[in-house]
């Protein structure tokens, strides 16, 4: 099962500026976000892990890979100015954070977490954002 996630914070114009990033803030009833319950269950777990309630997922996107742009995601102590916060409604802690300039490249995915023989990992499950992407699941061409 997955949830739309909750919008906790919004990086300001004024934040935006002072990192020399000149974007639009996209408006909180424009941005859409899924997280499976695995997902935020291992969320959950890294945050107690971690004796942190502001530990979480930074998830990006950069230019790169084989179809054009990858996903980068990596453990995160606490949120940036520069980053969109979500968290699932009813698993917490669940944090995801996105910069500003990768939730328009995000927008309307689903985060999944996944186990296989060969590891666990968190995903990317849907982006209406792509078109293509490679076998790997972390390059991807955008629509």
């Amino acid at each position: 099962p997955k949830s739309a996630a909750l919008i906790s914070s919004v990086p300001t114009p004024d934040e935006l500026k002072a990192q020399e990033l000149d974007l639009d803030i996209i408006p909180k009833e424009d941005i859409k976000l899924e997280l499976t319950n695995r997902a935020a269950e291992q969320l959950q777990s890294i945050a107690t892990r971690e004796h942190s309630p502001s530990a979480g997922l930074r998830i990006a996107v950069e230019s790169g890979g084989c179809h054009g742009y990858q996903y980068t995601m990596e453990l995160a102590s606490e949120r940036n100015v520069e980053d969109y916060h979500f968290t699932h409604p009813a698993i917490i802690p669940s944090n995801i954070y996105i910069d500003a300039v990768s939730l328009g490249l995000l927008n309307g995915s689903t985060i999944d977490f996944a186990t296989e023989l060969i590891g666990s990992s968190f995903r990317i499950a849907e982006n209406p954002q792509a078109k293509g992407g490679c076998g790997c699941g972390i390059s991807w061409e955008m629509k």
